[in-house]
């Protein structure tokens, strides 16, 4: 599994020569209303099970949750599911709101 931290992902989503990443946001869902990555998608972490024919095991999947924990044992069960480019955002949406966006509120 890779690791990326939220700069990094910050300047890949401002790069418009590369793909974009699905931003797969695995919070529950009053934290993703209080503050998300623009263009994330919410599914909870555990309906990923139930749902993750709604992803492209093509597709980069960044892995998102509120400091990292949870979206990492989602993209280790996402890689053995066998999607082949899965990245989980070390920090989480914490680290983002701290390292990218400082109008994100945090909790």
């Amino acid at each position: 599994m890779q690791h990326l931290k939220a700069t990094d992902l910050a300047a890949w989503l401002a790069d418009s020569s590369r793909e974009p990443p699905l931003l797969l946001d695995v919070r529950e869902p009053w934290e993703f209303e209080t503050c998300h990555i623009a263009g994330s998608k919410l599914i909870t972490m555990q309906t990923i099970p139930a749902r993750q024919e709604e992803l492209d095991p093509q597709q980069t999947v960044v892995c998102i949750c509120h400091h990292g924990a949870r979206s990492m044992q989602v993209a280790a069960f996402l890689e053995r599911a066998g999607f082949e480019q899965v990245i989980n955002l070390t920090g989480g949406i914490h680290g983002w709101a701290l390292q990218v966006d400082s109008t994100m509120p945090t909790y």
